[in-house]
């Protein structure tokens, strides 16, 4: 990490000043696509609500040719739109989430329809600052610890675990570390999620 930390210079990771539901949307667009695509694909999208914050109300009046036009698949609009009805059910939800811990906010936010476990770790890395987390499942993060511990193979979420801990309690700051680690490195099988960034 050493090297690394030496090549890629400070960690610049802050949290997010957005809204939870703008960083949720974020969160959700990001998904398998590359950090560029995101960005792009949201731009659009706050353009046609009138900006930054995303105002719900007027994203839930989107058609659903508002979102093709926007660049937004099918099953991401269907994923906005649960996590509009879902924030409509449990108004209580949002407001104050930056101040629960994580594993809370993670039961919470998984019980969306189309809200798993990556878009949780990149909603509390990215959008909430949190500095202990472990996004085991991202594929460039594996692919970092892969080069980082010169590995024959990518590693399980389990094996990325235990080789997290002596990171502990600033496996966020790694997770940054290795993602921006691929920045500069070819890979034969490029994931579009190496270095994410929804909560920017």
């Amino acid at each position: 990490m050493k090297r690394i930390i030496t090549g890629v210079g400070p960690c610049t990771l802050t949290p997010n000043p957005a809204d939870p539901f703008t960083i949720l949307v974020r969160c959700v667009i990001s998904q398998q696509i590359s950090t560029k695509a995101a960005e792009s694909i949201y731009g659009r999208l706050a353009g046609i609500v009138g900006g930054p914050p995303t105002p719900m109300a007027k994203i839930a009046k989107l058609t659903e040719a508002q979102f093709k036009e926007c660049g937004v698949s099918g099953p991401k609009q269907r994923t906005i739109l649960a996590v509009i009805d879902h924030v409509k059910t449990y108004p209580e939800l949002l407001p104050g989430i930056e101040n629960r811990d994580n594993e809370t906010i993670r039961e919470q936010l998984t019980a969306i329809k189309g809200i798993g476990p990556w878009s949780v770790d990149m909603f509390l890395i990215f959008g909430l600052g949190r500095p202990d987390v472990l996004a085991a499942g991202d594929y460039g993060v594996r692919v970092g610890m892969k080069r980082a511990f010169d590995l024959p193979e990518l590693p399980k979420p389990d094996k990325a675990a235990e080789l997290s801990e002596p990171w502990k309690p600033y496996r966020s700051v790694a997770m940054w570390y290795l993602w921006q680690s691929l920045d500069n490195v070819k890979e034969e099988n490029p994931s579009p999620e190496k270095r994410p960034k929804p909560g920017k």
